[in-house]
């Protein structure tokens, strides 16, 4: 979901919708406080979000894993599969699957690790846990009360924050703030966070800060043209990251979320780059949304979270390792 520009202040509109939002928080409340989570027979480390819109859950997701792997714990990840075709629990097969199968995150997340989609997360979870993994790593889930997390860690995106604070539709929250604090054991704070938000975060559990990076590989677009898309929560920070490389941004075009490119959008983009002798750039996620004949003209920029103490966060994940 993109976030509405009302989202980011208070004024008239989001104080019109207040009724809603009271409604959607007790609704809220009430489906958290009276499922009782299913206990996976492997630990469940749940990467989640308290707003609507990107605050960079995956590439956490992915870090988490990472660094699990580098501990020698053998993890897989669960996913909704969001805007895929696939509803029942399924294992995804990159060699076989089609984002408008999986959904685009699932697919990136299996290219490391065994990945699981289904709208059932308890079914969902039921058969991964019959593979030999050893934990999960929940993409998102936070505001699921279905299945028990040994670990939630909530991602925040120092760039917007809470935006105005007030929870859907009168705002981005998808719950108050309190209410998700109560539940998580850490917070990745990615990006650098005012003074003003870091006054907001909770001062018991650890904070985690981290900010994206290119990935060594794409250094040799730093301080090219690019012409740069992206059909992300937020492509504004996309473009952002393209711009601190030193990129000459000719044009940016901003998609909706999860957005499947047609042909002629995609050359419409390659005529401006070959006009300006650019390099049309996009994301991961959007990568796997393009249609197959025009990748090879695409170049997708793969980032990596750059984190402050590293051993910070394998503490966290220690107790996953077997003993």
């Amino acid at each position: 979901m993109r976030a509405r520009e009302f989202w980011r202040t208070s004024g008239l509109l989001p104080s019109l919708l207040s009724p809603i939002s009271w409604v959607w928080t007790w609704r809220t409340q009430k489906r958290l406080q009276n499922i009782t989570p299913y206990k996976v027979r492997v630990p469940v480390i749940c990467i989640g979000n308290v707003v609507a819109g990107g605050a960079g859950k995956t590439p956490v997701a992915l870090a988490v894993m990472e660094r699990l792997q580098k501990l020698d714990v053998s993890a897989g990840f669960l996913s909704r599969g969001y805007g895929g075709k696939i509803n029942k629990p399924t294992r995804v097969d990159p060699t076989i699957h089609s984002a408008r199968e999986v959904g685009d995150e699932p697919l990136l997340l299996a290219s490391v690790a065994p990945a699981w989609i289904g709208a059932d997360k308890v079914k969902m979870a039921r058969l991964a846990a019959t593979s030999t993994i050893d934990a999960l790593v929940l993409d998102d889930g936070l505001q699921n009360p279905t299945i028990h997390k040994d670990l939630s860690i909530l991602v925040v995106d120092s760039r917007y924050g809470f935006g105005n604070g007030r929870v859907i539709p009168s705002g981005p929250m998808r719950e108050p703030l309190e209410s998700a604090i109560a539940r998580i054991h850490a917070i990745a704070l990615i990006g650098d966070a005012s003074s003003a938000l870091r006054a907001l975060l909770p001062n018991n559990i650890p904070i985690l800060t981290a900010r994206f990076v290119p990935a060594t590989a794409d250094d040799d677009i730093s301080g090219a043209p690019v012409v740069a898309f992206a059909g992300i929560g937020q492509p504004e920070k996309f473009f952002e990251t393209l711009a601190g490389m030193g990129c000459d941004l000719v044009d940016i075009a901003a998609f909706p979320d999860h957005h499947y490119f047609s042909k002629d959008e995609i050359m419409r983009l390659i005529d401006k780059a070959a006009a300006a002798d650019a390099i049309v750039v996009t994301t991961e996620k959007d990568f796997v949304r393009i249609p197959e004949e025009a990748k090879s003209m695409i170049r997708s920029l793969k980032v990596r979270l750059d984190w402050d103490d590293l051993a910070a966060l394998d503490d966290l994940l220690s107790p996953f390792q077997k003993k």
